[in-house]
């Protein structure tokens, strides 16, 4: 995935994100997390060789329009997926 703003297409909990390429990539939405007043998507690659990780997104406003964009702090990545982790401790089996 880019660096940069992705689009998406939502289908149920099935998000479909286009890179800068136009390449398509289906990932299942797990959850959303507020921290420090900002909202940030967890996302599962749907393609098994690419599931080994989620995809951490922060998701802004834009008017109307709602976009996906990726976080560069991985000390942001890390505070978000350890409150996914809290919050779905009962749901998912984590690995350390």
């Amino acid at each position: 995935m880019s660096d940069n703003e992705k689009d998406f297409e939502e289908l149920d909990n099935v998000v479909v994100l286009t890179d800068e390429d136009g390449v398509d990539t289906e990932f299942e939405w797990l959850d959303t997390v507020e921290m420090d007043d900002n909202q940030y998507v967890v996302l599962l690659p749907m393609d098994e060789e690419e599931a080994e990780e989620v995809v951490i997104l922060r998701l802004e406003k834009d008017g109307e329009e709602e976009n996906f964009v990726s976080v560069d702090s991985e000390e942001e990545i890390n505070k978000v997926f350890e409150l996914f982790k809290e919050r779905n401790a009962d749901d998912f089996d984590f690995v350390d």
